[in-house]
């Protein structure tokens, strides 16, 4: 089994979707990756050698800032956001989509699941 920056890797994948399950890797950095190190992209993670392997991780913790370091840098972004109180910030604090996404519909998954409000009675007739 490949550990790859404190990741276990699928056996049984394709090299290029087995680095996707590290965070901040995606196809085109993970292609990218593969093609420095001159591996194939259909080799599957179980064939890689460990020469290969090391080749990976070299060039991963050279170029690539990912997992823990991404993260940690991922919340001090929001984090300054909600400090200086700007607009992004406020909308983080609030739960709303940040990024102008229109809330009338829509935007569940930032909202939540809808909190249902009872209609207003009609005041009765004198």
């Amino acid at each position: 089994m490949a550990r790859i920056a404190g990741i276990d890797l699928p056996k049984n994948k394709r090299g290029e979707i087995g680095l996707t399950y590290i965070f901040g890797i995606g196809r085109s950095t993970a292609q990218y990756i593969l093609t420095k190190a001159g591996i194939d992209f259909d080799k599957k993670v179980n064939q890689w050698n460990d020469d290969e392997q090391t080749a990976i991780r070299n060039i991963i913790n050279a170029e690539f800032k990912v997992e823990g370091a991404l993260r940690s840098e991922v919340s001090m972004n929001i984090k300054r956001l909600l400090d200086i109180a700007c607009y992004r910030g406020l909308r983080h604090r609030k739960g709303l989509p940040v990024r102008g996404q229109r809330t009338k519909t829509n935007s569940r998954t930032r909202k939540g699941k809808r909190k249902t409000v009872a209609g207003k009675k009609k005041a009765a007739k004198k």
